[in-house]
């Protein structure tokens, strides 16, 4: 599948089988973040595989909307602030690499049968409970992981001619 193809067949899954999703195919995902391009290359993350088997109700308390627990695995990607690129205006990255490390899973799972949907609103509070963070660590983006149970719906998407500009504003 080339790359266009692969981004137009990407959507956020909001259903799921109780399939579990095979280890060489966790793996594969997970090597995609690893491989993703992070600011000077500080890879400032840290990523939580959590099987949802038996933690539903705990993991309910995080993101409350049933197909969250739906899938096999829900994945929680952290950022490490101390660790993350700062510009010299003191612009911090941290966000922005986050963002890229879990848009290379979801394309990875995507390229794989996957579905994934990236989820940002969420208990952080519950979360940092949950999943026994230390202070120094902030959960930014949680995805389900699993084989989807639905199809995806139409994408609207903004024209080029309103998206891009050339020379200046």
């Amino acid at each position: 599948m080339d790359f266009i193809e692969l981004i137009n067949k990407r959507y956020s899954s909001r259903s799921y089988k109780p399939d579990p999703v095979e280890d060489g195919k966790i793996n594969y995902v997970l090597n995609a973040a690893r491989l993703a391009p992070t600011a000077s290359n500080r890879q400032p993350f840290k990523i939580i595989v959590i099987h949802t088997n038996g933690k539903e109700q705990e993991l309910q308390t995080i993101y409350p909307r049933k197909w969250f627990v739906q899938a096999p695995i829900v994945i929680c990607v952290c950022g490490l602030p101390a660790n993350a690129w700062v510009r010299r205006d003191s612009r911090k990255y941290l966000d922005v690499d986050i963002a890229i490390v879990t848009d290379y899973m979801i394309l990875a799972a995507t390229d794989i049968g996957l579905g994934t949907c990236f989820i940002a609103e969420f208990d952080a509070t519950n979360a940092r409970k949950v999943l026994a963070l230390p202070d120094d660590v902030e959960p930014i983006l949680f995805t389900p992981l699993g084989y989807p149970d639905n199809l995806p719906g139409v994408k609207e998407r903004k024209s080029l001619e309103e998206l891009v500009r050339y020379e200046h504003w």
